[in-house]
């Protein structure tokens, strides 16, 4: 498929999500282009994770449309499986396989869903590896390495199969301090690197950092969007006030 890269790489239209009674996301509407860094900043409870989720349906929306390089993924018929390729998501507990050594975590998806050799699979996978510094854990079990470890190992199983888009739900949240900052650096170079991606965190300093745009997110709605510098130095939302002088 030609993709028109002027075009929007995911088109957010009338978004709604509901458990029961419970009105969650309310008539979102967001546009992702190719290489923005979006983060999603906002009060636990506000619908952060589930927009996340929805994104590549690992959430059902209850109504809306998601397009992604247009396609409409909320279509039934849509082969979700196929798209969900092109997106990597990075949760907050890592999701690793525990039987598993890293190298087969690593290789399992290459090679089941794109039909990719061993021997490809696994020298593609060492090139990932030794980019964020643990090409001599290839053959340790996840048991065996710290939680900053995994979630970098985390974030390199979903970049080997070579995704258009990342997803992060609060990937440092489960991190003991001390191990935070080796996940953000290896986030911040896949932002200079220009990959398009979208973050849920509470890192508002990361945000500061490497977002091209900060989305604020309260009661099921995007109430605030802006550049870092226009979002922290000059809210105009007062409950984005009252949540940045809380959190900074």
């Amino acid at each position: 498929m030609n993709v028109n890269f002027a075009q929007p790489l995911i088109q957010v239209r009338g978004l709604c999500k509901q458990f029961g009674e419970l009105k969650v996301l309310e008539n979102i509407r967001v546009d992702i282009h190719k290489g923005d860094v979006v983060f999603v900043v906002g009060p636990s409870g506000s619908g952060k994770s589930t927009f996340l989720r929805c994104l590549n349906r690992l959430e059902e929306s209850t109504s809306g449309q998601i397009i992604v390089e247009g396609t409409d993924i909320t279509d039934p018929k849509t082969n979700i499986d196929l798209h969900r390729q092109k997106m990597g998501m990075v949760f907050q507990q890592f999701n690793l396989f525990p039987h598993m050594d890293i190298m087969k975590n690593m290789t399992l998806a290459p090679m089941k869903l794109q039909k990719k050799s061993q021997q490809e699979a696994e020298k593609e996978a060492m090139v990932l590896l030794e980019r964020v510094g643990l090409a001599d854990r290839a053959h340790a079990y996840p048991s065996q390495l710290s939680g900053g470890q995994k979630q970098r190992i985390a974030i390199v199983r979903a970049l080997a199969m070579k995704p258009d888009v990342m997803l992060f739900d609060e990937p440092t949240s489960a991190l003991d301090p001390e191990m935070v900052g080796e996940v953000l650096n290896v986030m911040s170079e896949l932002a200079r690197e220009h990959m398009t991606m979208v973050v849920v965190t509470h890192e508002m300093g990361f945000a500061k950092e490497v977002a091209t745009r900060v989305m604020f997110m309260d009661g099921g709605h995007f109430v605030e969007e802006a550049p870092p510098a226009e979002f922290f130095g000059k809210p105009k939302n007062e409950r984005l006030k009252a949540f940045l002088s809380k959190v900074l």
